[in-house]
This record gives structure tokens, sequence and C-alpha cells, in this order.
């Protein structure tokens, strides 16, 4: 696609980050193993390569703004056409593509190599450009829930799948072997991984085997016991990633299927009496509980002493659903936006929200400075949007930081410095320039109160470094952040290949490959054939002595 081309809408602004010169930084042109990295496509209208939502058949699809949103239409010769709402802010999703960094370089030890169709060979393959950001285990597909919005559920599918606990440690240990830089940040999920027979076990594992963060995405039932979260605290838990759809059970009653709004808040208190950290996981529907999102940040705020994030995550959908439905029920990243924006005011649609990868630079000068690889989100653009919020400790003052900062300046010049820095045996000089290059940046009198550069510098560390500034006790050093972000994951009627191989958030499977997200819950959807590999039928599962035993024995 090329400026010349007919109904071509370029990238916004004078200067747009649209060019390697301009990005200022080394390009992966092929992966460790010598499959070619294309950049990211920019603009619209564009053609990508999708997926049929009947037979999962690779079939061309075309972006395309119509009316300020961009769309996406396909066509399979043997079931028709599709059309979808893929953002529904063409600014936003040109905003999110011009700040792309360079990719990565994917694995020098992938698990499948030469592999030549994407997305049916996953491992990961020797084409896919990302390490792991974030490791996931499925611990189990059993729940205390009947949600009707959930990936894996033992009751609908019938049969169990729970790995041994020397399966998990196995898998974890695939993430730990990735190379050149091994995986350091775990997620338990499931079902719900609470109820795995030796979960506080393998909480010890993943502390013991070197993992940085350890987080359980969980619906919150059993950690609403204190002494059940107290266990979750001491065997090495950082973060429970916990679902929350909404502060009032009308809500629960429609996305879980039963009120839930007690056991949420019993659930914060034992979790905060644990001194593990939240991160609030809201799973959007329009129509449903859209209406929520800025209840649901508000809240945060409030609690700020224990809820360090949220991660909204719009619906995907599975399954056959009609244009008319994924109409009414389809929500955005950008619908997000909006709706932190017209509910609470707090972030700016247009100004304060971008793509994870946006953060590369840091990474990529720490890597720089220490002379190491180190963890890249190097994901597609278009798979999440985030901003962070400075809260003041009773959380009643909340600043986005490019109100304060300019974002897009600091990051092209550390970007710029992590380049000259990994070509240059003085990298004891890049911390000076770092230092300078942000205080540049840092407009003090519009931050909020108490925001000196000093503590935000020190805040700045904390968000790379999870020691800094944690725990009970710690000096008052840091600035209390709530990361506000959204990530959407795909399904068969919004799917992009491109995404795909730049994933960053990878199952582990007791076949000892490596899923991306939206291949093993969408589209080929490895979720089936590995539990269905690996699982035990529900009867045979029920009638069990070990099994049907008690869930979680405390150590």
């Amino acid at each position: 696609m090329s400026a010349s081309t007919p109904g071509y809408v370029p990238l916004p602004g004078a200067g747009a980050v649209d060019s390697r010169e301009a990005r200022g930084r080394d390009v992966a042109d092929c992966t460790y193993s010598g499959a070619p990295v294309n950049d990211v496509q920019k603009g619209l209208p564009k053609t990508l390569h999708s997926l049929c939502p009947e037979c999962m058949r690779v079939i061309e699809a075309r972006l395309f703004d119509e009316g300020g949103r961009v769309m996406m239409e396909k066509t399979c010769p043997e079931h028709g056409h599709f059309r979808d709402l893929y953002w529904a802010d063409t600014e936003l999703y040109l905003k999110a593509e011009k700040w792309t960094f360079a990719d990565g370089n994917g694995l020098l030890n992938p698990r499948v190599w030469n592999a030549t169709a994407c997305p049916s060979q996953c491992g990961l393959c020797n084409r896919h450009t990302s390490h792991t950001g974030l490791g996931n285990i499925d611990l189990t597909n059993r729940c205390d829930l009947t949600c009707p919005i959930c990936f894996a559920n033992s009751n609908v599918s019938g049969y169990v799948y729970e790995p041994s606990y020397e399966e998990v440690v196995e898998m974890l240990k695939t993430f730990r072997s990735e190379q050149p830089v091994a995986g350091r940040v775990i997620q338990f999920s499931g079902g719900e991984p609470t109820l795995h027979p030796r979960f506080f076990d393998i909480l010890r594992a993943a502390r013991r085997l070197g993992f940085s963060h350890i987080q359980v995405a969980s619906n919150g039932i059993n950690l609403s016991d204190p002494k059940f979260a107290e266990e979750c605290g001491k065997a090495g838990l950082h973060t429970v990633y916990l679902q929350f759809d909404g502060l009032s059970d009308d809500v629960y009653t429609k996305t879980r299927g039963r009120p839930l709004w007690a056991i949420k808040q019993k659930a914060i208190e034992s979790i905060r009496r644990s001194g593990v950290k939240i991160v609030f996981v809201p799973t959007i529907v329009k129509g449903f509980n859209d209406q929520e999102v800025g209840r649901i940040l508000r809240y945060a705020l409030e609690n700020i002493d224990v809820v360090s994030g949220i991660s909204y995550q719009p619906v995907v959908f599975t399954g056959r659903i009609s244009l008319k439905e994924r109409e009414e029920k389809r929500f955005t990243l950008t619908d997000m936006a909006w709706a932190v924006e017209t509910q609470t005011g707090l972030a700016k649609a247009r100004r304060d929200w971008y793509p994870t990868g946006f953060i590369t630079p840091f990474t990529r000068l720490v890597a720089a400075v220490r002379g190491e690889e180190t963890i890249q989100l190097t994901c597609h653009p278009h798979c999440s949007l985030a901003t962070y919020l400075f809260v003041s400790s009773d959380g009643k003052e909340a600043v986005a930081a490019p109100e304060f900062l300019d974002v897009e300046g600091m990051v092209l010049d550390l970007e710029k410095l992590a380049r000259s820095v990994s070509r240059s045996r003085f990298r004891a000089f890049a911390r000076v320039k770092a230092f300078n290059s942000i205080r540049r940046h840092f407009r003090e009198d519009k931050a909020p109160k108490g925001l000196t550069f000093p503590v935000f510098l020190n805040t700045l560390q904390g968000l790379m470094d999870k020691r800094v500034g944690r725990g009970r006790g710690a000096a008052p050093s840091t600035y209390k952040t709530l990361l506000v972000a959204g990530m959407h994951f795909m399904d068969a009627y919004n799917y992009d290949v491109d995404r795909v191989r730049r994933c960053v958030v990878h199952y582990a499977a007791p076949n000892g490959r490596l899923y991306p997200f939206c291949t093993y819950n969408s589209g080929p959807t490895f979720r089936d054939m590995v539990e269905k590999r690996y699982c035990v039928p529900l009867d045979e599962w029920k009638g069990t002595t070990e099994r049907g035993g008690p869930s979680v024995a405390f150590g």
C-alpha cells in the first residue's frame, strides 16, 4: 500500500513515526532462525490474512475506514461474506500504528522449525517474532462457576483437564528455557486455577524456578477466605487477576450466572491483608456492562492501596454469532478509551492512550545498559491500548501521565539512546543521558501534588522492577500508579494472522509447546486439541477417590 493508492488514509500529523530513520531504531529483518520479518502495515485501507469463521481456512480480509470506524470484511469461497467492526475510532487506530517500534527476533530455540502455515503450525515456530512477555498455564478446566462467557469449562466439555504437579513444573521449565530471553512472568489460569489440589506447591515451584512475577487469574471465591489468601502470599503469589465485571449483583447474574458482589468485596479485603496486589479484569459486553467501565475505575482508585491495575477485556465471540448480535455486543478497545473519558473524565481517549509496545524504548534501554537481553513487549499495536494514572495515596486525585509528561518526545529520545548505547562501550554514560532526557520532558508544574522529579524517577524504576517500593513497610519513595489497559483478544470474525506472529502472551501445554493466546483460545483453538489429549472423562474423574477429594490443602 502506498500513498498514491486510491482511498489511502495516511498517518496523521507532520513528522509521523512512519520511517525507519524517524523511529531511530534497528530493524529486525528476520527472526533468529532466519524467517523474514515484515514491518506492520500502516494506513487504510489494507489487505491482511484472516480466517473464515466457519471453516477456519486462511482467507484475505480488507480493513477500511467507514464513517470514522475501522471495519473488516472478507469472503470465504465456501461460506460467503463476513463483515465486522474492528475498531470504533479510526483516528485512534492510526495513532496505535504510528507508535510501533521494531519487532523482536523470536526465539533461538523455537519448538517448531520450518513452519510454512500460520496460525496452524504453532509451537512457538521459527516465524514467531516475539518471545514470551506473559506465560500462561491452565491448571484445570474445573470451575466453581458456570460463566456463559468463558473459554474453558469442564461442565460444558464433559471432561476434566488438570495437569499433574510434575507436568506443571515441566511447563514452567519450558518458559524458563526460552532463549535468548527466559520467561519471567507467569500466570496460572483455568477454569479456576485455585481448585488444583497442589496449587500452593505450584506457586512455590514457580518461585523456586526463578519467575520474577507470579500471577493467578481467579474468580475470587477461594481467595475470599483470608487464610487461603494469606497462604498464597506466603507461597510466592504477587498479583491476583481478579475477575471483576462490575459493582452489582445484577451485572454478575448476567455475566457469571449468579450474584457475586459480596464475594468480590470479601476477596479484595482478604487479598489486601495478605500483601498481594490485585488487577481487576472486567469482561466487557456492549449492552450488558459497558456502563460499568467508569465505576470499576473509580472503585480501583478507592482501593489504590491494593489495586495496581485494570485490564479491560472486550468480549470474544466463540461459535457462530449473527451479524446483528455482534453489532449489538461488540465492544472494541477504542470504545473502552472513550468510555473511560466520558464516564470519568480522567483520561482523554485520543491523547492519553497508547499500544503496549509504546514502552519498548524503556526496556530496550535497560537491556542496552545491562548488556543483556530482557523482556520486550513487541506485540502488534492493535492488540492493546493502555495509559498510566498517577494517583494520590487517598485515591482522590488521579492524573494521566501525558498530562504532565511529553511521553512521545521522551520515548523517541530513549529509543535513540538505546540504539546508540547498544553500539557503545561506554554504557555508564547512558544513565546520565537517560536522566537528562526524562528530566527534559517532565513538567513538574502540571504533575499531581507530591510527584517531584526524584519521586517520578523512582516510580519509573518501580514499574520496571517490582521489588522497588513493594511490600509492607516499603519506603514511601514511589508514587501510586494505576495501569488502565485493554487487551482485545481475537475471535474468528476479527482475526488478523499478523497479530498472532507478534503475540507475547503464550500458553504452555504438557506436549512441550507454547501457543499464542489467540491460537490457543480462538481460530485453530489448540486448547481443544491439548485438553482432549490430556483429559479424563468427567464421569470417570468424579468416580476417583484421589481426584474427588479436597481441592486444596493448606501446606
